[in-house]
């Protein structure tokens, strides 16, 4: 299980990679205060960098460089570190993925390999490929890397905002939430937000083990993994208070609040931890201080502005 200490080394492995994003202190509804972490901020578009770099600098990269499977962002995240750290990148890619996050992972210089219905085949693929050519494999959110790398997110929000007593994490594979969770170490309550049709993390904890999830809806393309991370499934089981479920509509109503209140412009997995609060799927109590993470940017403006 990583710790606090694998998480602090990986924020000063990363510091001149990442962007430190900010945290705005904001009255939203009937939910005051409410701090969020503008991880949209971060390069490439989402959290998925601080992953990507700690896993490429905490290993020796071999002369084929890099290759991983991905939804889309921690593709273009690994395309951008590689990018960065004159590597060469493959990325695997399903065909659900979206056009602007496969242009966007091609603009940093990777191969994109597009092709299967789910991540799950695309990381089936991305390996059958690392079998033949010798590249480094990152993953998505199952290894201790990646998880102490998404552990700064985490790390960065305690300095920020301090003293707070519900932190709210959108949660896919569970690299994030789990990265978050294991700084925290049970110092504030984290509450996983998932889509109604992508329920991975709430369905395992019910299970007491990770154990296949349906995966659909409007926030498929970044928490749409079949099944959560190994590795952070004990801190989960051991740190995570509430795994709670929002619909595609509370969704779509988050990322229309923060574009209209903010101007921020969020994919639909970027604005799901927020949606449990405007829809009240989760309450916190009187005088909790509540954390949200907004952990990506990566959709078309246009879809935004369409409404869709």
């Amino acid at each position: 299980m990583i710790n606090r200490h694998q998480i602090a080394a990986a924020a000063s492995r990363i510091s001149s990679f990442v962007r430190h994003t900010p945290v705005i202190h904001a009255n939203i509804g009937e939910h005051s205060p409410v701090w969020l972490k503008l991880e949209l901020l971060q390069h490439a578009g989402s959290f998925k960098p601080r992953g990507a770099f700690n896993r490429l600098l905490s290993a020796e990269l071999p002369p084929a460089g890099v290759i991983a499977a991905s939804g889309g962002n921690h593709g273009a995240a690994v395309a951008y570190a590689a990018r960065s750290l004159l590597v060469t990148a493959e990325i695997f890619v399903p065909d659900s993925t979206p056009a602007a996050k496969v242009a966007r992972i091609a603009s940093y210089g990777a191969t994109v390999v597009q092709g299967g219905a789910s991540y799950a085949e695309a990381l089936t693929a991305s390996r059958i490929r690392q079998g033949e050519t010798g590249a480094l494999e990152v993953h998505a959110y199952d290894h201790a890397d990646v998880l102490a790398g998404q552990g700064t997110v985490g790390r960065e929000f305690e300095q920020d905002a301090p003293d707070l007593t519900h932190i709210l994490v959108a949660t896919g594979g569970g690299g994030l939430i789990g990265g978050i969770a294991a700084w925290y170490a049970g110092s504030a309550q984290i509450i996983s937000v998932e889509p109604e049709r992508c329920p991975t993390l709430h369905d395992a904890l019910n299970a007491g083990q990770p154990v296949p999830a349906s995966v659909g809806g409007l926030a498929a393309d970044s928490l749409g993994a079949s099944q959560v991370g190994a590795l952070m499934f004990p801190i989960a089981q051991r740190f995570v208070s509430q795994a709670v479920l929002v619909t595609d509509d509370s969704i779509l109503a988050a990322q229309h609040m923060l574009w209209d209140r903010f101007r921020l412009i969020t994919e639909p997995g970027g604005a799901t931890a927020l949606a449990a609060l405007l829809s009240a799927r989760f309450s916190p109590p009187p005088d909790a201080r509540v954390g949200v993470v907004l952990c990506g940017a990566n959709t078309d403006p246009a879809k935004l502005a369409a409404g869709k």
